[in-house]
């Protein structure tokens, strides 16, 4: 069987992809590899000032990209942004579920809005655009590929006050293994990226942090054996492995990218 070459294994060329919460930190990181690669890119989140500049930070670098604002707990947004996605570029290929909250709430603390809404962010969007973008898949008739951002607390609990974010990525990688059964006789490939502490504006990467904060990020960082955070690139170019004919034969994989903390 002849091989083929790499530069062809790794090209998006003609593919679109969507990035739910593609504006900053992980999400950008991935859109960013996407378009690298050849993608034509959807970013598809909340803040339009950071979504804009995204776009033009992409598209300065000669890329393709668009933004639309999403709120990827709202059914109506979710059909808006696949259809826009269809419009403007002929299809989708490629999903990256990756929008998600992490509020550090204790459950005794803890309201129902509270909890509703962790699960509609993390959860529920996850639904709404794998139901809407598979549809379009599996019309358009060549396959795709859905790439769903759990979490290390997806296999192992995290701290006191994320009981409900870790409930949400453990019910995440429940519904990406089900789902890839499910797709896989349309030539969908569902497959999960689990990152462990990643320096994003979330985690405080480039602000300042509080004494507290600080404690917190050097226990962390005790427990990591390459003994750093990650960066945002590094889950960018494991969903580059995914989104491409490096994963040809992979659905239903969760590729844990922690720096081997979860060795601890």
């Amino acid at each position: 069987m002849k091989l083929s070459p790499l530069k062809e294994v790794i090209d998006l060329t003609e593919k679109t992809a969507i990035v739910t919460g593609g504006a900053m930190g992980i999400g950008f990181g991935i859109a960013y590899r996407l378009a690298e690669a050849g993608a034509h890119m959807v970013i598809a989140d909340l803040n339009e000032e950071a979504g804009n500049k995204a776009v033009k930070e992409l598209t300065d670098d000669g890329f393709k990209a668009a933004f639309i604002q999403t709120d990827v707990a709202s059914g109506e947004d979710v059909k808006r942004a696949t259809d826009f996605t269809v419009e403007t570029y002929g299809g989708v290929d490629i999903l990256v579920n990756n929008a998600g909250i992490y509020p550090i709430i204790p459950v005794m603390q803890m309201t129902s809005a509270d909890f509703e809404k962790i699960l509609a962010v993390n959860l529920k969007s996850v639904f709404l655009f794998t139901k809407a973008v598979s549809e379009v898949m599996i019309k358009q008739g060549r396959g795709g590929k859905i790439i769903n951002i759990t979490s290390i607390d997806a296999l192992h609990p995290s701290s006191v006050g994320l009981a409900v974010y870790d409930a949400s990525k453990h019910g995440l990688w429940g519904f990406s293994k089900n789902t890839a059964l499910e797709l896989a006789p349309h030539n969908i490939q569902v497959n999960a990226i689990a990152p462990g502490g990643i320096a994003t504006p979330g985690t405080g990467a480039g602000k300042p942090v509080t004494p507290e904060m600080e404690a917190i990020l050097k226990k962390f960082l005790e427990k990591i054996p390459m003994k750093r955070m990650g960066d945002p690139d590094d889950i960018g170019k494991v969903a580059l492995f995914l989104a491409s004919d490096l994963a040809s034969y992979m659905t239903g994989s969760q590729v844990v990218v922690d720096g081997g903390v979860l060795l601890s």
